[in-house]
């Protein structure tokens, strides 16, 4: 899957130790927004943590039948938190939906989003981006099976499926002007089911969100490993906690270097085809 691979050293193992009991012990709360009526201070000043998440992706974030949410952003949550010394039953997932994470900051109904949440300039006006904590990149899922498609040029022709309120089918059909034929869909989920129904040829978005669909039990689909683009997944803070962002990429960095990163990422990614970074990503200035 990818270079060959460090051995787990005692303080990765004991930093992963407790994950399942501490995720066990989050709350996930799904109560709707409100106004806070103080600004919150530093993350590093905090006995108790929200963190805003998905909860609807496989491998990333999505709700088991039991109520608790499971996958590598979940888990990244939860390196963090203990890390900052918040116990778990302090800790407290809230979905959120993408167009509610930079309000739900500002306002303080949450400390931290870690919801595959790209880092871009605009972005970058509002939040503060620790991480990147996964630098993601724009694949392509296909069949298990079809060697037609091995590269984004292959697209042309093709039955690509394009998800409302998404613009990953933009960069395939307008950026690098590939005529694929578009095929409209609600989500990824239907995508990767008409995929496999041989309604559509190819789904193309960001790399851990199709590995999290090909790594599913018996899921007929495979990564192509043709990346082309970049996508910066960062942990957002409430804008100007500099000192919070600073220590967040203190914990990330040991993370990758003790080899809990690499051990995660095998947990969720490994059967998926997908080649997986293992290298500490370069960060983010804190601002």
């Amino acid at each position: 899957m990818h270079a060959a691979r460090s051995t787990l050293t005692f303080a990765a193992t004991a930093a992963l130790a407790g994950l399942s009991a501490l995720i066990l012990a989050a709350t996930v709360v799904a109560a709707p927004l409100v106004d806070g009526a103080d600004e919150p201070p530093s993350i590093t000043d905090r006995d108790t943590l929200v963190i805003g998440v998905n909860d609807d992706r496989p491998g990333l974030a999505l709700k088991a039948p039991d109520g608790s949410l499971k996958g590598f952003d979940i888990d990244v949550a939860t390196y963090v938190a203990g890390q900052l010394d918040v116990a778990p039953k302090d800790l407290t997932f809230k979905p959120l939906a993408s167009n509610e994470r930079e309000s739900a900051l500002r306002r303080g109904t949450v400390d931290m989003v870690i919801a595959t949440y790209s880092i871009t300039p605009e972005r970058k006006d509002k939040v503060t981006f620790a991480g990147p904590y996964y630098v993601a990149h724009q694949d392509i899922l296909v069949r298990q099976g079809d060697r037609t498609i091995k590269g984004v040029r292959d697209l042309r022709g093709k039955k690509l499926c394009q998800v409302s309120g998404s613009n990953s089918w933009r960069r395939v059909t307008e950026e690098r002007r590939v005529l694929a034929e578009l095929v409209s869909a609600g989500s990824y989920a239907e995508c990767v089911k008409s995929l496999t129904a041989g309604r559509l040829d190819a789904v193309s978005t960001d790399d851990l969100i199709l590995a999290g669909y090909a790594a599913l039990p018996r899921s007929g689909v495979t990564v192509v490993n043709a990346p082309f683009s970049d996508e910066r997944y960062g942990i957002g803070l409430r804008k100007g906690d500099v000192s919070g962002c600073r220590e967040v990429n203190r914990i990330l960095t040991g993370m990758y270097q003790n080899g809990a990163a690499e051990t995660l990422l095998d947990q969720w990614f490994a059967t998926s085809g997908l080649n997986i970074a293992i290298t500490v990503p370069q960060f983010e200035g804190c601002t």
